[in-house]
Formats: C-alpha cells, sequence, structure tokens
C-alpha cells in the first residue's frame, strides 16, 4: 500500500551503506600498502627497474633465511669449549626455534596471500611460506640483530654493520616482491618483541640443567 512505512533494512546492509571511519582508514591503508610495495619492488623479475641487482638482492635473502642461522648456531655449539659461548649460542638456537614456531602461527591464521608480483623462486620454503603476513626474515634480522647487539662484545662499526644488514635484509623483502612494507613491519616490531620473550626465559645452567648436560 502507498501509506505503508518502508521495511527497515537489515542490520548488515545498514553496515554496507555506512561504513565505519575505522573500516574506511583500514581499506585505504592496504590499498597504499598495496600500491606502495608494488613500486618498491624493483627487483621482482630480471625485467623490472632494477632487475640487474636481483642476484645481489637474492644473497642478502639467502643471509637471512633460518636454516643457515640455524645449521651455524647448531654447529657453533657442537664446536664450542667454552661454557658462556655455549649458554650465548643454545639461547640463540631457542630464539630461532621460537621466531620458526610464532611466524608459522602468525602465516597459518592471517593467511594473507604473498603480492602479485612475487616471483616464487626463494631458497628452501615450506607449504607456510606461501603466505606473506609477516615477513619472517624481517622477523628474525630484528631479533638477531637485538641479540649480538646484547650478547657479543663488538666495536662500534661491526655494532653498525649489524644493525645495517638488519635493515637491508628487511628491504630487500619488498625490493624482491616478496612482501608488502606492512608484513615488514610487522615483522621486525614482532622479532623486537620476542627478543624480550627470550631474555625473560634465558636458559642457563640452573634454570636448564638438562640441556646444558648435553653439550
Amino acid at each position: 500500500p502507498g501509506g505503508a512505512a518502508a521495511a527497515p533494512l537489515p542490520e548488515e546492509d545498514c553496515m554496507k551503506l555506512n561504513p565505519s571511519f575505522v573500516g574506511i582508514a583500514l581499506s585505504s591503508l592496504l590499498a597504499i600498502d598495496l600500491w606502495a610495495s608494488k613500486r618498491l619492488g624493483v627487483c621482482a623479475a630480471e625485467g623490472s627497474a632494477w632487475g640487474s641487482a636481483r642476484p645481489l638482492m637474492k644473497v642478502i635473502e639467502v643471509s637471512g633465511h633460518g636454516i643457515p642461522w640455524l645449521l651455524g648456531t647448531v654447529y657453533g655449539l657442537c664446536q664450542s669449549d667454552s661454557s658462556a659461548a655455549r649458554e650465548v649460542l643454545l639461547n640463540l638456537l631457542f630464539a630461532l626455534l621460537l621466531d620458526l614456531v610464532m611466524v608459522a602461527v602468525v602465516k597459518g591464521l592471517v593467511r594473507r596471500p604473498r603480492p602479485t608480483h612475487n616471483k616464487m623462486d626463494m631458497f628452501v620454503t615450506i607449504s607456510v611460506d606461501k603466505y606473506s603476513f609477516p615477513s619472517g626474515h624481517a622477523t628474525r634480522a630484528a631479533l638477531v640483530c637485538r641479540f649480538v647487539l646484547r650478547h657479543l662484545v663488538l666495536a662500534v662499526p661491526l655494532r653498525v654493520l649489524v644493525v645495517l644488514w638488519a635493515l637491508i635484509v628487511s628491504i630487500s623483502r619488498v625490493m624482491l616482491g616478496r612482501h608488502n612494507m606492512t608484513d615488514v613491519l610487522f615483522g621486525l616490531l614482532l622479532g623486537y618483541a620476542l627478543y624480550g620473550v627470550v631474555e625473560h626465559c634465558w636458559l642457563s645452567p640452573a634454570t636448564a640443567p638438562a640441556l646444558f648436560a648435553l653439550w
């Protein structure tokens, strides 16, 4: 009937017609993230703007990969004859394993696909590596950087090099097209936070005698 009042819209339709400010802001940030990440993926393929630098970027990629760090740490544990060095290396091993688990869990929960311009030719991948958020390389770089600066006595130039390495590894993830910028930024924050967990749960002969008995 002409005089009948219009039926109210379902709640979900009202939400679609009146999107929240937060939703608009997040959508805008996501769009900017995707756009900027694509523009910065200058080494994503051989034909990209900086395609000739791609082999160098892939070497940097390997330097931040988990396998070389794990193998190097285990080798150091086996070769070390100093109890203090073994304690540091055992905690570094714990930090690396914690990093792998946390990144895998977050990737599995978020399931953000990698950028469309990424070329899947990464060094030794596992199933969860098809997801993008967060960047495991960035997480590992931040974690290892804090660990090394805290527990190794290094000259100032070497300390600067460690920080530069962490930054270059993180930036290379976007340049190679492996990740979006937010993947890398969250990865750096997560790695920084994970180091605090390692410090809080620091393994020592007093707290974990069974582990130290193995070495």
